[in-house]
């Protein structure tokens, strides 16, 4: 069960309250943006969403990250604060793809129901809905896997809210309504079923205002 509707009366509530966040310019060591392990929607599915962030950002105004098909995803699990520089041999690099693939095998592609979006006090995201268990499963075992190589330090608490970000804010919010009027607009749009056929360990790279992803490690979920 999840907490959806709560999340959106939540992120509603700080938007209007003026309670919110954005993000800063990637540093090294910090928290965020580091190392992940993602799933990232194609087809139909990412053009809905890439149509959507394209929406919402212009309601937004200038200066905030509009995520398109180069950065839209579903975080799978976070690994490691934020490296400029993930080398080849890196060890942490080895376990994570280590541990992905040995997660991945035998795993039918995970497909998730993408319906609805919410504003949160960092952004605008549309709510992923799994359609199984295979998901859960997945994350179950790459959390196995990353604890037998002592990499899994980093993400201690299970994810139960499926996702993918459409915009993050990249400077203060001066007029939230707009914004707020948007999702509740969209609150619950339908925008396609995602089939997933592959996990990647990515990093985040500065781009323009924002960033994209690039794909470290790829291990496929079998067709």
């Amino acid at each position: 069960m999840n907490d959806y509707p709560e999340f959106f009366v939540r992120g509603r509530a700080a938007l209007l309250a003026g309670a919110t966040t954005h993000e800063r310019p990637l540093v090294e060591d910090a928290m965020r943006w580091g190392a992940a392990a993602v799933m990232r929607p194609g087809g139909p599915v990412l053009a809905e969403l890439t149509d959507l962030a394209k929406s919402v950002g212009g309601t937004a105004g200038a200066g905030h990250w509009v995520h398109g098909p180069e950065s839209l995803h579903f975080t799978l699990r976070s690994l490691d604060r934020y490296r400029k520089v993930i080398p080849d041999d890196d060890p942490r690099r080895l376990a994570y793809a280590a541990s992905l693939a040995e997660a991945v095998a035998g795993l039918p592609p995970v497909r998730i129901e993408v319906r609805g979006v919410s504003p949160h006090s960092g952004g605008v995201l549309a709510f992923g809905h799994p359609v199984d268990d295979t998901l859960t499963t997945l994350q179950r075992r790459f959390a196995r896997s990353l604890r037998t190589r002592g990499a899994a330090e980093f993400e201690y608490w299970v994810r139960d809210r499926w996702y993918v970000s459409l915009v993050h804010f990249g400077t203060p919010v001066t007029d939230p309504e707009p914004i707020v009027a948007w999702c509740d607009e969209h609150a619950d749009v339908p925008i396609g079923l995602a089939e997933i056929n592959a996990v990647e360990i990515v990093e985040a790279v500065p781009a323009g205002v924002g960033i994209r992803l690039n794909t470290l490690e790829r291990s496929a979920l079998a067709g």
